[in-house]
């Protein structure tokens, strides 16, 4: 599990420098990239995370690149709770 977090960690790494993505959007992601890193219990980390990102996945400011990979982290991560 913890190398498919480090996997999801890079996704939302590689979200975070795209500068085409409004800040707003790059700090929850930054957020939630914390909370994949701290010491909690794996299912919380994620959930919280997962709680995070779908706060801004219908936010309209957003390109649509960006859109469907966040849409692909919430589903990996989605993957992870299910486990």
């Amino acid at each position: 599990m913890d190398s498919k977090i480090k996997q999801i960690i890079e996704m939302i790494e590689h979200l975070v420098n795209d500068t085409t993505i409004p800040k707003n959007i790059r700090k929850v992601l930054t957020d939630a990239n914390e909370r994949l890193k701290s010491v909690e219990d794996a299912n919380v980390k994620v959930s919280a995370a997962v709680y995070l990102i779908e706060s801004i996945s219908d936010d309209i400011n957003m390109p649509s690149h960006a859109r469907t990979q966040i849409w692909g982290v919430i589903s990996a991560l989605e993957g992870l709770k299910n486990q």
